[in-house]
């Protein structure tokens, strides 16, 4: 309580000042204030659970799951903590088993106490799904839908569960949905685009152009409509796009190794292009498709010892690296 109390002091301070103060006003919580407000107040579970729901939102999932065991460390009674403990461990890229199977038992607990928590229904689904049960996946989808027809997430749910199975059709239309339910969610428009990419259908990048509009300084999202403008042609607008990743990002190597493939394969700037790979190996120095294309660049200019080094670190890295495998063995026919 104390903490509490504190806090909202805090945050009126901060956000209002005395004279003005409305009581119909609301504190809008961002990033930035919730980064202060957790210096400050680094056990407030609220703030924690705030921050962590904030990051999930942003896809940003491992640092969501530091806010998020945190808080379930703090008050692992608490079923907000539950749920987002939850969700942080299915959504984290090194999960393991145990983690799925934890993240299942609570979403179970969650669900026999309270039967009409949706987030928990959908967290138990998601599970399900990853065990690739989709029976009883849909079956909780589908019950918290009944509760709740509005909710985004179990639309969001339902387009993976189909798409996984191969329903192209019925993945989009649960996607269209879940976009519906919320014009803001930019992870839905990336799926759809995914979707159509994935069809060689250039409507995706209309997808890509809407997530792109709603977050204009997201790398990751740059690099979706980047990547499918050069596919579908568009290799100036994409390498404009790459440039501003990079500015944003200086450590993004995907951005320099896409701008070194378009001048070696469509300017044909040799030069230009060896200056991009080298970047990328600079900030990745395992990226094995850079060392690969330097390969082919001092293959066009002749120049077969650096050649065959630059095809030496792809296979030091991965010997079974087809690509570099073959010419390796051309080169060493042509000697």
């Amino acid at each position: 309580m104390r903490y509490l109390l504190n806090l909202l002091l805090f945050v009126s301070l901060l956000f209002q000042s005395c004279e003005d103060k409305k009581p119909q006003e609301k504190i809008v919580f961002n990033r930035a204030n919730l980064d202060s407000l957790l210096k400050i107040y680094p056990d407030s579970v609220s703030l924690l659970l705030k921050r962590g729901n904030l990051l999930f939102e942003e896809l940003l999932y491992e640092d969501a799951m530091a806010d998020a065991a945190r808080a379930y460390r703090l008050d692992s009674n608490r079923t907000e903590c539950r749920v987002l403990y939850a969700e942080a461990l299915i959504n984290n890229s090194k999960k393991s088993v145990d983690d799925l199977f934890t993240a299942h038992k609570i979403y179970k607990k969650i669900v026999r106490k309270e039967p009409k928590n949706v987030e928990a229904l959908v967290g138990l689904a998601n599970t399900y799904s990853m065990f690739e049960d989709y029976e009883n996946s849909f079956k909780y989808i589908n019950q918290a839908l009944r509760i709740n027809p509005k909710y985004r997430d179990a639309y969001v749910l339902k387009g993976t569960n189909y798409r996984n199975q191969g329903n192209f059709k019925l993945a989009v239309s649960s996607y269209e949905t879940a976009v519906q339910q919320d014009p803001k969610f930019y992870g839905g428009y990336l799926m759809l685009g995914a979707l159509y990419q994935f069809k060689e259908d250039p409507i995706c990048i209309e997808y890509y152009t809407t997530a792109y509009k709603i977050q204009p300084k997201n790398p990751d999202v740059i690099y979706s409509l980047a990547y499918a403008k050069q596919l579908f042609g568009k290799e100036n607008a994409a390498s404009v796009l790459y440039r501003k990743m990079i500015r944003l990002d200086s450590t993004y190597h995907e951005a320099y190794f896409q701008l070194g493939y378009i001048k070696q394969f469509t300017t044909m700037d040799l030069d230009s292009a060896l200056f991009f790979y080298e970047k990328a190996t600079e900030v990745q120095p395992k990226h094995i498709e850079s060392y690969h294309n330097i390969g082919l660049i001092y293959e066009d200019k002749k120049d077969i010892t650096n050649a065959l080094f630059s095809y030496a670190k792809v296979l030091k890295i991965n010997p079974e690296f087809e690509l570099t495998k073959e010419r390796v063995a051309i080169l060493k026919k042509q000697r």
